[in-house]
């Protein structure tokens, strides 16, 4: 897996309001297409913020319980084809979920994260709790936690975090992150949602 590493620190970014509102309007109106046509439109725009490649997760609750969540952590498409595609994704494709159906949708809330590039950790002392998402590799086998993840658990609890980081998402060890052999890559995002 290729990853890219932003060298000179996280970027500082944001997605304007209009684009947001833009953006999560194209997520559902990507679900129901699909839905209804088995296929995911091509949204047209001119606009250079929605054409620019991201990396992009979009999460799907219900009754604020996640529902489904796909993502990339490598730009491999413009943003508003990236969150047309993880919407759909997340809604059919999530194999802890039974795909979205038509009953769901009104119940159904979208969450997209848009990802900074990935920044290589010197160790987990580096990881600011509640900022920064975090990816794991080791021995062939990866996992990642948004940012948001950190909800779940007690304020700082990094070794909580990780440990279910390594166990949960990338079938290791709870504390694989403690090897010096892991990698660890930290990240930030720009959320916003219905």
């Amino acid at each position: 897996m290729k990853v890219i590493i932003n060298l000179g620190g996280f970027m500082d970014f944001k997605v304007s309001e209009k684009n947001q509102e833009f953006l999560l309007k194209s997520a559902r109106q990507a679900i129901v297409e699909y839905m209804n046509l088995s296929k995911i439109a091509k949204v047209e725009t001119e606009d250079d913020e929605l054409n620019t490649e991201r990396a992009v997760f979009v999460t799907l609750t219900k009754n604020d319980n996640l529902r489904g969540c796909i993502g990339n952590i490598i730009p491999q498409q413009k943003l508003i084809d990236a969150v047309c595609y993880m919407a759909v994704a997340a809604a059919f494709d999530d194999p802890r979920f039974p795909e979205v159906t038509r009953d769901e949708l009104d119940d159904i809330k979208i969450e997209i994260s848009v990802l900074s590039s990935l920044e290589r950790a010197e160790s987990y002392k580096n990881i600011i709790p509640e900022k920064h998402g975090v990816m794991i590799r080791n021995s062939g086998r990866s996992g990642l936690f948004l940012p948001q993840v950190w909800e779940h658990f007690e304020p700082g609890d990094i070794e909580g975090f990780m440990g279910e980081l390594c166990s949960q998402k990338a079938g290791l060890s709870r504390d694989c992150w403690k090897n010096p052999k892991t990698e660890i890559f930290l990240f930030t995002v720009f959320k916003f949602h219905e």
